[in-house]
Parts: structure tokens; C-alpha cells; sequence
């Protein structure tokens, strides 16, 4: 039995921290994989591991990452131990980048892509709330927010427009339609 990897995209505010958190809470059959991100642990948001450039040069050069991309001047990676489930039927979830995505169909050929959206106005709302950022910089995140993803990619669309069960449940919902 081998297991699923589900890419999760979509723009800063769609509420994927928030919907990976509640499917894999609902389901023992998911696995969220913990992201290596050079910003300090209390930076809040996702379970990750926080480290600085230096180290997270270390962990590259090392070979443990399976994927790793830069985004919004962070660089991001998710350690190959992440995916061992994968063998045992477990399916594994990541929050990734749409500049991840060849990187991640070329080690994982049967990758869907799970697009989070959301309202521009709820964007900048949960951007807000976070407080991890400026006015100017959540407009330049909003100013480049996409939905795009690489053609030829199946792609799975949820709309978290409305309380996180909602978005939970719509998440959970289009997983078990794609067992």
C-alpha cells in the first residue's frame, strides 16, 4: 500500500496552516509534513523547525531535504524522513509553493495539488491578524497572490470562505473523493 502526496498552494491568508491542522487532527491517515524555515520558531503559525541560513545551507548540503524552495526572501524545506509514511499507505499533506511544484512532481509522480482560495479581503484580514508583517508588506503579498499552478497537474479546489470546520470539512471531503 503506498500513500498520496498532496500539495497544499495557494496565497498568504487562504487558511492552509488552519485546514492541514484540522484534517490532520480528524484523520490518523494523514500526515502533515513539518517545514524547515529559516525564521525564528517564534514566528508562530505552523509546527515547523526554525533555523537560520547557515544551518539551513548545513541541511541542503546534507541531502536532508526531499524539496526546498525561497519564498517571500525565507528559503523552505521539507526533510525526506517526512515522506516515510508514505510506504505504510499514510498519506502525506504539505504546505508548498506553486515554484515547488515541478521539484515535487519530479519526486513524487502522482502529486496532487490541493489550491486553497479565499476573498482578497479575507486574505488581508488573516494576514493581519498574525501580526507578523506591515501594511505595505501584506499589500505586496496580496499584489502577488496567484492561483496559478503548472498546467497538466491535478489539481483540487477548496474555497476557505467560511469557518475553519467549513474549510476543514470541504478539505477532508475532496481527499476522501480522490481515495
Amino acid at each position: 500500500m503506498t500513500g498520496r502526496v498532496f500539495a497544499v498552494v495557494g496565497p498568504s491568508g487562504a487558511g492552509k496552516d488552519t485546514l492541514l491542522a484540522g484534517a490532520v487532527a480528524s484523520s490518523p491517515a494523514l500526515h502533515w509534513a513539518r517545514r524547515t524555515i529559516t525564521r525564528p520558531a517564534v514566528a508562530g503559525g505552523e509546527p515547523f523547525e526554525g533555523v537560520t541560513v547557515e544551518e539551513f545551507e548545513f541541511l541542503s548540503k546534507s541531502g536532508v531535504f526531499a524539496l526546498e524552495w525561497p519564498a517571500h526572501g525565507l528559503r523552505y524545506g521539507i526533510g525526506k524522513a517526512e515522506f516515510a509514511g508514505l510506504a505504510e499507505g499514510v498519506d502525506v499533506l504539505f504546505n508548498g509553493s506553486r515554484a515547488a511544484l515541478a521539484q515535487a512532481l519530479e519526486l513524487f509522480p502522482g502529486l496532487m495539488v490541493v489550491r486553497i482560495s479565499a476573498p482578497s479581503k479575507v486574505l488581508a484580514e488573516r494576514l493581519a491578524a498574525r501580526g507578523r508583517e506591515t501594511a505595505a508588506e501584506i499589500e505586496a503579498r496580496l499584489a502577488r497572490a496567484s492561483y496559478d499552478v503548472p498546467e497538466g497537474l491535478p489539481v483540487i479546489d477548496i474555497a476557505n470562505d467560511a469557518t475553519p470546520a467549513v474549510g476543514v470539512a470541504r478539505l477532508l471531503a475532496a481527499l476522501q473523493a480522490r481515495g
